[in-house]
């Protein structure tokens, strides 16, 4: 009982949570993971409105004291809500994953929204290493608030810091505007790294072992972080999820700004010229509606490009990264990069919503371009650079997170293995060999973020060599294991992809 006591004394007394000179951030137990604490909805930059509405992120100056007990103490993000798909045989669970996933499980948005959530068993003895967390959703959407990105049980079962971070999406996040920074979702990312190097250790956390990972578009967003912040990364290691800086496309300025005034005119603010004033005068739903009415061009029909997304600044976003990766021009920090076997199981339901049918092919050519080789070749340079980097592929087609009978180890559904809430998503328990890969993979991942230079070799698992069997396949045919294979069999197939990027 004495035991018990006095974790949760520890527990009560980690809640509150001293920033600067005169902030105090309040947390509380999580409630499903007792013994947990969370701080949720810390801002950690001034509201991004008025004056900073479509400019860079400045740091928040914390007064008195903030209760962080709720992801919407401001509000999500502005961004571009999904709709659900009547998708051929999908399965019963398929609207719950959908919805938690793609961030149409709430609508609650605001500018007001650069925010974070900390969760933390606490532990007087030691500060633990920190893994942050950076959402996809094509840069025109997403949320923290959601169950597929609840830290609680991460940080329950293994000795980290668990934090996911909201950043701008869309026209707010990538406005384009011309003559000024356009990448300011990335520089939230950035200010969010910045805050925690400084505030972190009243968590609990060691503010030099601090590991950002990221999926999809945030996974991209990761290892554009390690081109721009060559001479001061900041962290400790990285980790890429489905996206690298060569599987995605960028806007060059020229497109990015056409953009942007063809959204300044439809609503009065004109089309050339300094438009700023009138665009921070109109009404942020307004401006959101405008911008997703913006056409591009498909030049991918398994993945449609958006208007707003990162644009090539030379400073943020560079516009050759496969030079970039040969010419070692990389922070030489730890790399833990992969994806899942079909991708494509998620990007289907998109296709198919707006009538696009690909072949077989198609999507097997889209899974390989635009996850499978930029991974092998960004690793494949970091390894002959001596960078410590390593890959996965992720394999297993589990019952309670399948979309519909075809859909494999899609887009996304590997998280689920390092956060661990399928269960509650989908209202279907988790099989025993899917417990038993969830607790290897959330291993893996802890002993990487507190250690990213040997954690995983103390596992068994080998660094990438682009000749050798060093390629971890996860999960298999569903068994809870890992297995090690070669990619020198995919470099032919893989130049000739990449070559018509």
């Amino acid at each position: 009982m004495r035991v018990i006591w006095l974790a949760i004394a520890a527990v009560a007394t980690a809640q509150q949570v001293h920033i600067g000179p005169n902030g105090i951030i309040q947390g509380h137990e999580a409630p499903k993971n007792p013994g947990v604490a969370e701080w949720l909805g810390v801002p950690y930059a001034q509201p991004p409105v008025g004056q900073l509405r479509f400019a860079p992120p400045e740091p928040h100056t914390p007064q008195g004291v903030y209760t962080a007990s709720q992801y919407d103490n401001t509000g999500k993000c502005m961004y571009s809500v999904s709709s659900l798909v009547n998708y051929p045989d999908k399965t019963p669970q398929f609207d719950s994953i959908f919805e938690a996933f793609a961030a149409i499980n709430n609508n609650t948005q605001s500018e007001d929204c650069l925010t974070l959530n900390i969760w933390s068993k606490p532990d007087s003895n030691k500060l633990k290493p920190v893994y942050v967390h950076f959402y996809g959703g094509r840069w025109t959407s997403g949320t923290t608030d959601t169950p597929f990105y609840y830290g609680g049980g991460f940080a329950d079962a293994e000795d980290v810091i668990v934090v996911t971070v909201n950043y701008r999406m869309n026209i707010f996040g990538f406005p384009g505007l011309p003559g000024h920074p356009s990448n300011l979702g990335l520089l939230d990312q950035r200010l969010a790294i910045e805050w925690l190097k400084k505030n972190i250790r009243g968590f609990g956390g060691d503010e030099n072992r601090i590991v950002i990972s990221g999926q999809s578009c945030g996974s991209a967003s990761v290892d554009y972080w390690a081109y721009a912040y060559r001479s001061e990364p900041l962290v400790a290691g990285l980790i890429s999820h489905s996206g690298t800086a060569l599987s995605f496309p960028t806007n060059n300025r020229t497109t990015a700004a056409n953009h942007w005034y063809t959204v300044s005119a439809q609503l009065g603010c004109g089309s050339s010229g300094d438009v700023l004033p009138c665009m921070r005068n109109q009404k942020a739903s307004a401006i959101l509606a405008a911008a997703s009415a913006v056409k591009v061009p498909t030049t991918n029909p398994a993945r449609k490009s958006p208007a707003f997304q990162p644009t090539v600044d030379d400073v943020t976003v560079f516009e050759n990264y496969t030079a970039l990766s040969q010419q070692g021009k990389f922070a030489r920090i730890p790399y833990l990069v992969g994806h899942n076997a079909n991708e494509a199981g998620f990007y289907k339901i998109a296709s198919y919503a707006q009538g696009s049918t690909l072949t077989d092919q198609q999507w097997d050519d889209f899974n390989m371009q635009t996850f499978f080789c930029p991974s092998n070749l960004e690793a494949a340079h970091r390894s002959l650079r001596h960078t410590p980097v390593w890959r996965f592929q992720y394999q297993a087609d589990w019952e309670n997170t399948r979309l519909y009978p075809t859909s494999g180890a899609y887009h996304g559904v590997e998280l689920n293995m390092i956060y661990g809430e399928s269960a509650e998503i989908t209202g279907i328990a988790i099989s025993d060999a899917q417990r038993q890969l969830q607790n290897k993979m959330r291993s893996a991942w802890a002993a990487f973020i507190a250690d990213p230079d040997h954690g995983l070799e103390a596992l068994g698992w080998p660094k990438y060599n682009p000749q050798a069997s060093t390629l971890a396949e996860i999960g298999l045919n569903n068994d809870p294991s890992m297995s090690f294979v070669s990619t020198s069999s995919s470099a032919q197939q893989c130049a000739a992809l990449l070559a018509k990027l």
